[in-house]
């Protein structure tokens, strides 16, 4: 459920030859940021083939001295249980505002089922009746019935009033998009405007800053070594 590093959604950014195709760029994703009232970014992700699946699954394999016991879970619910009692209401309550007051924003990735995904900045107290929001301003279809659900386990969102951080996605989330249509007909595509396909892969162009000249040295004159300061002696009179 959190943005975790998943290698389909790495992404590297590069710098290009023409500062006016990159200037061009940022004013397409400042004017889709003024229409959706949001920064938003799209790209495309590629999905993980069988090789790369029974590769994962063989590499995740661990031990059986390391599996987690009853014990083991026994041992860590008495840590959270004396950890609980020990600390009052007031000090947990200021711990949880502590906690979510450095956390200023949500970027929060929908996957659509044609391996591309919509990412959008959001404030954690913001709900998610404003991702849906967005979803339906942003999608090519916005008739139909739609869900979004997170994995895994597969769980449907439903509660639109709850705010990101409570929910858990801040400081980010992958959530999936799905239409709530029979079998077989929800994959009906394309998903997003074409508007908003346009914006594909524009995040990934910056403006190569300028070449400056190294400042020159400021070099200080030194005295030599052997000058000595002439000081008055304290018996000489004049």
């Amino acid at each position: 459920m959190l943005a975790d590093s998943l290698p389909a959604l790495k992404r590297r950014r590069f710098a290009i030859a023409d500062p006016m195709e990159a200037q061009l760029a940022m004013e397409k994703l400042a004017t889709a940021k003024q229409i959706y009232g949001r920064e938003i970014r799209v790209f495309e992700t590629t999905a993980p083939t069988i090789s790369q699946t029974s590769n994962d699954a063989s590499n995740s394999e661990e031990p059986d001295d390391l599996e987690f016991t009853t014990a083991d879970y026994y041992c860590v619910l008495a840590t959270k249980k004396e950890d609980k009692y020990l600390k009052t209401k007031k000090i947990r309550d200021a711990e949880t505002a502590a906690s979510r007051s450095r956390i200023t924003k949500a970027v929060i990735r929908i996957r659509f089922p044609d391996n591309h995904t919509l990412e959008a900045t959001f404030h954690p107290s913001e709900t998610m009746q404003s991702l849906v929001d967005l979803i339906v301003k942003a999608v090519a279809r916005p008739d139909l019935p739609f869900y979004l659900y997170t994995t895994p386990p597969k769980k449907q969102i439903k509660n639109m009033s709850q705010d990101f951080y409570s929910a858990g996605f801040a400081p980010g989330a992958i959530v999936y998009f799905s239409y709530d249509l029979p079998q077989g007909d929800e994959n009906i595509g394309p998903f997003l405007k074409e508007d908003v396909m346009s914006l594909k892969g524009l995040d990934l162009i910056h403006i190569p800053e300028p070449h400056q000249p190294a400042p020159e040295p400021v070099v200080t004159a030194q005295k030599p070594a052997g000058e000595k300061k002439m000081v008055k002696p304290k018996w000489l009179k004049m």
